[in-house]
């Protein structure tokens, strides 16, 4: 399985699991600056790691993001329904 490193030395297997960079990115950025991150922090992390997958990976994880945030978008439309059904 091929690896990536954030630019603190993580590493990261591609193996198609968008949560498995999601939590190295929380942990690299986020928690590593005590919640002090901006914006332009986590979009220079995320380029960081763009900037070492192949064309397939990417298609790879975006289809995976993607998909991941459409079920979000979906279950945000029905909490909202369900609270306007419980009014």
């Amino acid at each position: 399985m091929r690896t990536i490193t954030t630019s603190a030395g993580t590493a990261i297997e591609l193996d198609g699991d968008l949560l498995a960079i999601m939590e190295v990115l929380y942990r690299d950025v986020t928690a590593r600056q005590a919640l002090d991150r901006s914006f332009e922090d986590m979009v220079r992390e995320i380029r960081h790691l763009i900037d070492q997958m192949s064309d397939d990976e990417r298609r790879t994880y975006l289809a995976e993001s993607l998909f991941l945030n459409t079920v979000r978008y979906e279950n945000d439309r029905l909490e909202a329904y369900m609270k306007k059904l419980a009014r």
